[in-house]
């Protein structure tokens, strides 16, 4: 194994790495906030949070389609809750969590002190939470108090018609969520010129780790995509009140426009949300495996193969929408492309783990876990991206079954993961393996009791987004509630855990490398990592970080 660091006198290390000038007070340290890893601790923690608002609404879903009749909700209500959900699962969450890692990790994987607009950085999440006050704001005083007529409830895609028809919630949910749009793009640009421009000397771009790959090729989707929404979303704001007809049929206008400018955005950001994913999962597998990724550049390509595609088979969600037959077949074969880089991916994950030393800490078992379901939901989205057969699933539960196996024991199973394998770098304090294992094991039974029953619902017919059902439905649907509490339950563990490490501290003391097989610069800082890491830049030698053949 080579050194990742040709010496610049260790002394000069041990020097930057004692400069640690931390801001004093809660308020500077956390509301002026420019240090990279303190902006990274936001980004988890408000992801956290999100994570359980979303998640309780998704509980109240479950428990109203436990069984047959209205229970607990009204329809208009039940409407409000999956949007909500939805978009705080997608923007609250998912997206939030991976900016936060890519904030912790990036800087140290380069070598880089910090990122390359630390002022930007500290915007670029403070307007988040801002972003979600307004948008929950009318759901909340509607359940609370019975003001005005409550949240968004045109489904998360927010369709017109239906989502013209709400009240003042239109206004607030579009201004929302072009403030969570300028956030996103803000943190894209600063992660792009950290990644081009701060390398640490000798870092070559195909020597950098998979997980900043994909973060810079990610990023790069994020700038190109998320102004396409906002386009969208102001087209159904002066619809709305300034008496546009962009998708009005009345005024000359057609609604299945609005389907072509959302899902352009929509399918690159579906993989926006799981190719950091994948970057997560490739850091930990060869460090658990003990083994270089196998096919490191075939990685890097795939990644990226997979980003151009993204913008080439949009359409494959509006196959009933009546576009014609030659648009059908292009959007069919574009769709089925996908699988060859994914699949390369899955194989490349495969064959790292084959005849390896592999160990099963709570990270692996998450990551292995990854591989498994990601590629469930990835045949399900090779089941609907054939158009006859499309015709049958196309919103259906099927369809909700397909996308939460892509999204749950995927991207956040990755979240989770990478939460696990960084933890003890980030904190300097081991976690609990044993509640980890448990964490995990309750997560993957409960998850796959949760959303495979829902793949036999939609082969039989059941419509998603309905508060009620026919009552042959009935018991497919009452196991998939009780898949979904205990998968809610399941996550408290995951809580408590970050609690214990992060807040009681209690836990052995990490070292510096932490996993015995841990390759790569950010495993070269102590454990925790000095507030101003790599003040003096390590020089790279030699031998491709990436790979892992660099040892701690």
């Amino acid at each position: 194994m080579a050194h990742a660091i040709a010496s610049t006198g260790a002394g000069d290390l041990h020097a930057a790495a004692e400069h640690d000038h931390k801001p004093q007070g809660f308020v500077q340290r956390w509301l002026f906030a420019t240090n990279h890893k303190d902006i990274g601790t936001l980004y988890l923690v408000f992801a956290l949070v999100m994570f359980f608002v979303g998640g309780s609404l998704a509980m109240v879903i479950r428990a109203e389609l436990f069984q047959p009749g209205l229970q607990i909700v009204h329809p208009e209500v039940f409407n409000q809750l999956t949007t909500m959900h939805a978009l705080l699962m997608i923007f609250g969450a998912v997206m939030p969590a991976f900016v936060g890692l890519a904030n912790w990790m990036v800087p140290m994987m380069i070598g880089a002190p910090d990122m390359a607009l630390p002022r930007m950085n500290n915007w670029s999440f403070w307007i988040l939470p801002a972003a979600f006050t307004l948008l929950l704001a009318p759901f909340v005083l509607f359940l609370l108090f019975g003001i005005g007529g409550g949240g968004p409830a045109g489904g998360w895609t927010l369709y017109p018609p239906l989502s013209l028809q709400g009240g003042d919630n239109v206004a607030f949910t579009i201004f929302a969520i072009h403030m969570m749009g300028i956030s996103s793009i803000m943190g894209a640009i600063n992660i792009i010129a950290t990644i081009l421009n701060m390398r640490a000397p000798g870092m070559d771009m195909l020597k950098m780790p998979v997980f900043v790959w994909s973060w810079l090729i990610t990023a790069f989707l994020l700038i190109a995509v998320m102004p396409v929404l906002a386009g969208s979303v102001t087209m159904l704001l002066t619809d709305k009140y300034f008496g546009t007809s962009f998708f009005n049929a009345a005024g000359g206008g057609d609604p299945v426009m609005f389907q072509h400018i959302f899902w352009f955005f929509g399918h690159p950001e579906v993989y926006i949300m799981i190719l950091p994913a994948f970057g997560v999962v490739s850091e930990i597998i060869p460090t658990f495996a003990r083994k270089p990724l196998f096919g490191y550049r075939a990685m890097v390509y795939a990644i990226a193969s997979i980003a151009f595609l993204s913008f080439i088979v949009w359409a494959h969600h509006m196959f009933t929408v009546g576009i014609p037959l030659g648009g059908e077949l292009f959007f069919m074969y574009a769709t089925m492309l996908i699988a060859i880089p994914t699949g390369i991916k899955v194989f490349n994950w495969a064959f790292t783990m084959w005849q390896s030393s592999m160990t099963f800490e709570t990270p692996m078992l998450f990551a292995i876990g990854f591989v498994m379901m990601f590629t469930i939901g990835g045949f399900s989205g090779l089941m609907l991206a054939i158009v006859p057969a499309d015709f049958q699933y196309q919103d259906t539960y099927f369809v909700v079954a397909h996308f939460h196996y892509v999204l749950v024991p995927g991207a956040v199973f990755a979240i989770m993961a990478a939460t696990y394998f960084w933890l003890p770098k980030w904190t300097g304090r081991m976690y609990n393996e044993t509640l980890g294992k448990w964490h995990f094991w309750l997560s993957t039974v409960f998850v796959n009791l949760l959303f495979f029953p829902q793949h036999f619902l939609g082969l039989a017919g059941m419509p998603r987004r309905i508060p009620d059902y026919n009552i042959v439905f009935a018991d497919f649907n009452m196991w998939s509630s009780i898949g979904a509490f205990g998968f809610g339950l399941s996550q408290l563990l995951f809580a408590w855990m970050v609690f214990d490490v992060c807040v009681r501290k209690h836990g052995a003391k990490a070292s510096a490398g932490v996993w015995e097989g841990s390759h790569g610069l950010e495993w070269t800082l102590s454990s925790p990592p000095p507030y101003h890491s790599f003040a003096v830049p390590p020089v790279i030698d030699g031998r491709m970080l990436a790979h892992g053949d660099i040892s701690h």
